[in-house]
């Protein structure tokens, strides 16, 4: 891995990512060189960056995703290094190749690294010698015939995946065996417009599972360490909406557990920078390798509030040449952190996109929020990138206290000019079922909606709901007592919420 000193970054991105990296290198003292597109001449990054450069239109393939265009920029303005963000090409194997042909630094993993973790066939191959527990499946590459009989086999529910890509295209859940068909001819349709290979392959269908991954940091020195897990089951379409760090479902065993496992993971391919492995944990807590995500991603501020650690400057120490140290050496996570991502869609219109102009916004603020966007009162949210506003995060001594602290943030934000998913954040900080920590990644698709929060709990989970759904509305009225009259507080009551509080840990 191509490593060493760099004086100048160039953000091959925008929007909130491009921002976010811009201030990490302005934190170590390093200039950057942002680029843009026609649509993004005014945006938040171009005015951050110490350079900024025009490369094309509007669509991502006429500007973001010009490769040579992008190494050419970085020459003509002196940039010897290149942070790729996340999503256009950070997990673009010949791209980093091309920077690192250039002469110039990548900061982000091997281009090896990046390929074989961006096929799961291969990625699967490569964490299968380091003895990483694999969800039951097929290979790629077979024919439907077969890929119908190893169903069979595995057991329906069955899931269909696309071998290349992500984000749930190419993605089918199959629970009857007279279904397969369609979804599989489907499956491949869409693998072959999003991705160009329409290969897929089957793997067992974990129902009432947990999304649960883990951040890993690598330096060039051969040192791997994990930063605990992030809970990302709150989805929608495989879609992340909500983020916690850590997760009400991992104990202490567990997450030493899976924690050797995501080392191991990215072991197996000599990874170096941020990465995160991602697995299906079911309700007894076995835990299965899913997929490593090749760069940092959009839920990385938990852990960063969690841990106290910068992911973005770690990336662009490691970039040049720094030695971490060992995973001993890491202090405890602190706290509870959670974030909920602010998209321009309609939630009472089946999240149907919005654009247009923002014509006001008021950022929440005070202890414990972060808001990390790059719009403003002004900005225009096309119809050429993604639907992400900001993302909103909140941190508490505990998870409770980090609730709270979201449901008075989202409370004070406001958007106007288009349709937005804040009022599904606050339904689902509502739902008492979130409060309990009783969820999986079928929560938001089969259980809630937008008019009754949810579907009533399981009888499974009926008292576990109602005691912390109590807590909480006691946690509520104690801390508004505290600033009141503090003389009052009661130690029998306060014991109650140790309680509480035990539940998620």
């Amino acid at each position: 891995m191509q490593t060493g000193p760099f004086n100048k970054i160039l953000v091959a991105n925008r929007g909130e990512i491009a921002v976010r990296i811009i201030r990490a290198a302005r934190d170590l003292g390093i200039p950057t060189v942002a680029v843009y597109s026609d649509v993004d001449r005014m945006a938040l990054h171009v005015r951050y960056a110490d350079e900024a450069v025009h490369i094309g239109g509007p669509r991502p393939a006429e500007s973001y995703l010009r490769m040579h265009k992008l190494i050419d920029v970085a020459r003509r303005t002196g940039a010897d290094a290149i942070h790729p963000g996340y999503g256009f090409l950070a997990e673009n194997a010949e791209f980093a190749g091309e920077v690192m042909a250039a002469g110039l630094v990548w900061i982000g993993p091997s281009p090896s690294a990046i390929a074989t973790m961006g096929d799961k066939q291969a990625a699967r191959t490569a964490v299968r010698r380091h003895n990483v527990p694999l969800i039951p499946g097929t290979e790629a590459g077979m024919p439907d015939e077969d890929l119908l009989q190893a169903a069979r086999r595995i057991g329906f529910p069955v899931l269909i995946k696309a071998v290349a890509g992500g984000g749930g295209k190419g993605m089918r859940p199959v629970r009857r065996e007279e279904d397969f068909a369609e979804a599989l001819a489907t499956a491949r349709r869409e693998a072959e417009s999003a991705f160009g290979n329409g290969d897929v392959y089957v793997e067992k269908l974990l129902e009432g599972a947990r999304h649960i991954e883990f951040q890993i940091l690598a330096d060039a020195h051969g040192n791997t360490i994990h930063l605990g897990e992030r809970e990302c089951s709150i989805q929608r379409r495989h879609q992340k909406l909500v983020e916690e760090a850590p997760s009400v479902f991992v104990d202490a065993d567990l997450r030493e557990k899976m924690g050797a496992m995501a080392i191991a993971a990215a072991e197996s391919v000599g990874y170096v920078n941020a990465g995160t492995i991602e697995c299906m944990v079911d309700r007894d807590k076995n835990f299965y390798f899913l997929e490593m995500n090749t760069r940092l991603q959009v839920e990385h501020p938990v852990t960063e509030l969690v841990t106290g650690v910068d992911l973005a400057k770690e990336q662009i120490r490691i970039a040049r040449g720094r030695r971490m140290g060992p995973q001993e050496n890491l202090l405890e996570p602190k706290g509870w952190a959670i974030e909920c991502r602010i998209n321009a869609e309609d939630p009472y219109a089946n999240f149907m996109p919005s654009t247009g102009q923002i014509s006001t916004m008021i950022l929440p603020n005070g202890p414990g929020v972060r808001v990390d966007s790059g719009v403003f009162s002004g900005s225009e949210i096309t119809p050429y990138y993604d639907s992400l506003i900001a993302k909103l995060i909140t941190w508490g001594e505990t998870r409770s206290e980090a609730m709270l602290r979201m449901r008075r943030a989202l409370s004070e934000y406001r958007i106007m000019g288009l349709k937005h998913n804040i009022p599904f954040h606050i339904n689902l900080l509502n739902s008492i079922s979130f409060i309990a920590g009783q969820f999986d990644t079928s929560f938001v698709e089969q259980r809630f909606n937008m008019h009754t929060y949810e579907q009533a709990p399981t009888s499974d989970e009926l008292e576990t709901v109602a005691i912390a759904a109590t807590m909480y509305a006691h946690h509520k009225r104690r801390l508004a007592s505290q600033v009141v009259a503090p003389a009052k507080r009661d130690a029998s009551n306060w014991k109650w919420m140790g309680r509480f509080e035990r539940m998620h840990r």
